[in-house]
């Protein structure tokens, strides 16, 4: 016992770290804090029957993972919130398909989802599901709350059935071609390509999408959230909280598109099994519908988080919600959700700022689980790269305010000059010299030795941390990286303009000194910036420090003391091999882009050959027509 004392006493000695400064991602409960800036974070609820592929994971889960682990490394008090939505038909159909039941296949892919995002080192405070007994008993108190408001009205509905498996089709189970932009897969209830959203009869040739024949129409009752009654009040949240909380461009357009169009009453309540049940007697056998049900998913996960849940959403005066999503689930969002919570007449937590993403493609073209098309969530790790490299990946080419394309001779090259060669070699230099040089222990150093230290180096790095902390703060989360990047970059050339190498230790050992502890110091401030992007190269990087998790600061400091023992210099990332790209390509399918041409040029030239025999059969019967002309007169 008193070995391993002494062994601490030991270690702690070999630690002269400024105090205070230090950061523990790990608390056991979070709760909103007076007096402090209160944040809750969500992203959008994925949905549990198919596996997530990349596109998704940087539409939603990464980028809240990002500006949660940013604002909790600023010392803001966040909660970060996500879960499985689990309820709907497309659960029921696929259940059916896999032979099991609902429950057991929610079960299945509850856990897939949590283990690719445990790859991927999303850190949620809860990730939970949506079919629990408190999202029943909350989505049931809105909903009533809602009725006895009267913003809730009963009208017949007429429904397209699919006669050919005996049901009635959710509008995401109708596909057919887009009335609006002619995109021939349109949903029923979205368009992907023109973005509108769309009622299922407005669909030309709708179709079943589970086995493609052709619905009829058929009558059913169901409950419609009033959202032309609630239109006014929703419109005047809309314009106070999109300016007071900087939308991001393509939500607050999507929203106002929408509203633009004039609200009308929406169904709720769905003809299924598997879903909240409808608080009302004469609807027993019906279902909250999913898209009404799974944003008090929210709410729910939350509760299932702390008993003390209502302190998050009921003191709205306290907390502000930051919620990450595609584009294509902006309307739920931002006028179905807070419109429902606006109608309850209770104090309910609403949107503060929406962050979303245009689509990611696939080299060239769609993600297709289907066609084996892409990488999905699953199988990023079959390609040996670290999570990290592929969270710096899709955050760069994170598609803010327009679609942005993965493509692997990309991922490969900025893994090679942009991690490896950039922040890599910065960190691998100076850790390395300091073993080698100084038996790994911090000299005394006096900054001032360095020549244009204040007006030079300390400015840069300062400039370069204010606009890194307020580009955050605004959720500019590309951005944020480009300028993290350029910090690594400013370390680059510090220890270049001052030749930090043996010439120097000899010939100026006090500015070798200073050099050496103003850029460890770096280093650590370093780990900071890029923890909310690469958490585990973050915690490699403390590790070779021998020092804690940092804060973010608002500027430079000298937090590693004179003293302070660092640990052996270790590889933070490894160079990739160029040829990686066409295996990688063969294997997730990335020569789509080449077949996909191929077919394009097959078709267009069978179309060419087409309109020229047309052309000549037209040119013989105009030929033939002036001949008889001619014969009669």
């Amino acid at each position: 016992m008193t070995d391993t004392v002494n062994q601490v006493a030991e270690e702690l000695s070999k630690v002269k770290i400024t105090p205070g400064i230090e950061f523990d991602p790990e608390v056991p409960e979070i709760l909103p804090k007076d007096g402090q800036e209160n944040v809750l974070i969500t992203s959008a609820l994925p949905y549990v029957n198919n596996v997530p592929h990349l596109g998704n994971i940087i539409g939603s889960v990464l980028s809240a993972d990002v500006y949660s682990r940013f604002m909790k490394a600023r010392g803001t008090n966040a909660l970060f919130i996500c879960g499985t939505d689990e309820y709907g038909t497309a659960t029921e159909t696929k259940a059916l398909e896999e032979g099991v039941t609902p429950k057991e296949l929610c079960d299945k892919y509850h856990v897939l989802h949590k283990e690719v995002y445990d790859w991927f080192n999303i850190k949620f405070d809860k990730f939970g599901r949506t079919t629990t007994d408190l999202q029943t008993e909350i989505a049931q108190e809105i909903f009533m709350d809602l009725n006895e408001n009267g913003f809730l009205e009963e009208q017949s509905m007429t429904q397209l059935f699919c006669e050919q498996h005996q049901g009635f089709l959710a509008d995401r189970f109708v596909e057919g071609i887009c009335p609006r932009c002619g995109y021939e897969d349109a949903r029923g209830d979205q368009c992907d390509v023109c973005g509108n959203l769309l009622n299922p009869f407005e669909l030309i040739k709708p179709r079943c999408k589970l086995d493609g024949s052709s619905p009829i129409p058929r009558d059913s009752k169901h409950i419609f959230l009033s959202l032309d009654k609630l239109q006014p009040e929703l419109e005047e949240w809309i314009n106070k909280s999109s300016e007071e909380g900087h939308w991001s461009r393509n939500g607050k357009t999507i929203t106002d598109s929408w509203v633009k169009e004039g609200l009308r009453p929406r169904c709720i309540t769905r003809d299924l099994k598997w879903g909240t049940p409808v608080p009302l007697e004469s609807y027993k056998d019906k279902v909250l519908y999913v898209w009404f049900d799974a944003c008090i998913g929210y709410v729910s996960i939350t509760a299932n988080y702390t008993k003390n849940w209502r302190q998050w959403w009921n003191h709205p005066e306290n907390v502000k919600l930051y919620q990450f999503m595609g584009k294509d689930n902006v309307p739920f969002h931002t006028v179905v959700f807070p419109s429902s919570e606006i109608g309850t007449r209770k104090p309910w937590l609403k949107l503060h700022h929406i962050s979303t993403t245009e689509y990611l493609q696939y080299e060239g073209g769609k993600f297709s689980k289907s066609r084996n098309v892409g990488v999905f969530g699953n199988n990023a790790k079959e390609t040996g790269v670290p999570s990290d490299v592929f969270r710096y990946y899709l955050l760069m080419a994170r598609p803010e305010t327009a679609d942005t394309m993965f493509s692997w001779r990309d991922f490969i090259f900025r893994n090679n000059n942009e991690l490896l060669a950039n922040i890599g070699n910065f960190v691998n230099r100076i850790v390395k010299f300091v073993n080698a040089k100084y038996e790994s222990t911090i000299p005394k150093f006096d900054p001032s030795a360095i020549e244009d230290y204040e007006s030079g180096f300390l400015a840069d790095v300062n400039s370069i941390l204010k606009n890194y902390n307020e580009t955050l703060s605004n959720v500019h989360l590309r951005s944020g990286l480009e300028i993290a990047l350029s910090l690594s970059g400013r370390g680059n050339l510090f220890l270049q303009e001052n030749g930090m190498n043996n010439t120097l230790l000899v010939e100026n050992p006090e500015r070798a000194n200073a050099v050496v502890g103003v850029g460890l110091n770096l280093v650590y401030i370093l780990s900071s910036v890029i923890y909310p992007y690469l958490p585990a190269t973050a915690e490699g990087i403390v590790k070779q420090l021998n020092a804690p998790l940092r804060k973010i600061p608002d500027e430079f400091s000298l937090d590693l003391k004179a003293g302070h023992v660092i640990g052996k210099a270790a590889y933070l990332f490894s160079r990739i091999d160029e040829k990686k790209e066409e295996v990688w390509r063969k294997q997730f399918g990335g020569e789509q882009k080449k077949d996909e041409e191929a077919e394009r040029k097959k078709a267009e030239k069978l179309r060419k050959k087409e309109e020229k025999q047309k052309r000549k059969e037209a040119e013989k019967a105009a030929a033939a027509a002036a001949a008889a002309t001619e014969t009669k007169n």
